[in-house]
């Protein structure tokens, strides 16, 4: 099974996404939340079109050009990376990880995943 991309429909009528490796964890999270599908599919597209940038790895002081992956160390220690589009704008973020080689292997998915991963719309009461 490939991965795929998740858009929940929040009871305010907003919608976000999830991208969801092959074996169903979360490796994405959209940035935002959108005002209507159109919006939402529009991120998605964004993060297909970007999934396969270089890393900027932050805890080595490195600068590269958008589009890119921002690689991170937050507040308690551990790793975490957004997605930025070419415009600078973060299009995604990742959940946190205890190893800087999890969350490049979470960043390594997305590449493989979310290019030709299939939308899969989920309504508020189907969470």
């Amino acid at each position: 099974m490939a991965g795929k991309f998740v858009i929940i429909t929040a009871k305010n009528g907003e919608f976000t996404f999830n991208l969801k490796a092959s074996n169903g964890e979360v490796v994405l999270t959209a940035s935002e939340t959108y005002p209507n599908m159109g919006t939402c599919e529009n991120g998605i597209a964004s993060v297909k079109k970007n999934s396969g940038v270089h890393i900027e790895d932050q805890t080595r002081e490195e600068k590269q050009t958008n589009p890119k992956y921002e690689l991170y160390k937050d507040k308690a220690g551990e790793f975490r990376f957004r997605l930025k589009a070419a415009n600078g704008e973060i299009i995604g973020k990742s959940e946190s990880y205890k190893a800087k080689a999890s969350a490049k292997k979470g960043i390594a998915s997305i590449a493989k995943n979310a290019p030709d991963a299939p939308i899969v719309v989920i309504e508020p009461d189907e969470k």
